[in-house]
């Protein structure tokens, strides 16, 4: 699969990502545009791991910058789990051992074909704290080894203005939960 973007792609994508900068100045106050694409067009295959955020309905902003390694910090946006990433399992080895009904795709495999992260449990609370995301739908999130290892996942919403964890067996999949990623710039 090709990793990069037509030049039409790109701007289009950029002139988004911009939009959006501008319009959530809550979510990374103090930085600037002008940085974020420099680092963006020195980047190109960040780029294209945006435009598959992006296309799958996560609405990618930045949420911070690591001030160590200068690295801008990109989470999915959406108002709910990304349309295009649901009704998924979790990961790999949950979709073999299906027998029936198996899902299309995991959240694991397809955050690896976008070059993304799926959040962590910290990630996804600090998601929560500038907005409210995950009202009607949940994501899953990474999963420790030992959970997983003995064949459960877990996966976050907000309900009742407050952030909830639960878990799943790593098999299940459902038509509101899908996944959100993160991407170092």
């Amino acid at each position: 699969m090709k990793k990069e973007l037509s030049p039409t792609q790109r701007e289009e994508l950029l002139n988004t990502l911009k939009a959006r900068f501008e319009k959530n100045k809550n979510r990374h106050q103090g930085l600037e545009w002008a940085q974020v694409q420099a680092k963006l067009e020195a980047n190109p295959e960040k780029l294209w791991s945006l435009h598959s955020m992006e296309s799958t309905d996560g609405e990618p902003d930045v949420v911070g910058h690591d001030e160590e390694t200068g690295a801008f910090i990109f989470y999915d946006c959406s108002a709910e789990s990304p349309k295009g990433r649901r009704s998924i399992c979790y990961d790999h080895e949950a979709l073999e051992s299906r027998k029936e009904h198996k899902p299309e795709n995991s959240a694991v495999e397809m955050a690896t074909e976008m070059g993304v992260e799926l959040l962590t449990e910290e990630e996804y609370r600090e998601l929560q704290q500038i907005g409210n995301f995950d009202t009607k739908t949940s994501s899953w999130i990474k999963t420790p080894a030992a959970i997983r290892k003995l064949g459960g996942a877990l996966f976050c919403d907000r309900r009742y203005n407050h952030v909830f964890v639960y878990h799943n067996g790593a098999e299940s999949y459902y038509a509101a939960r899908g996944f959100r990623g993160s991407l170092r710039v």
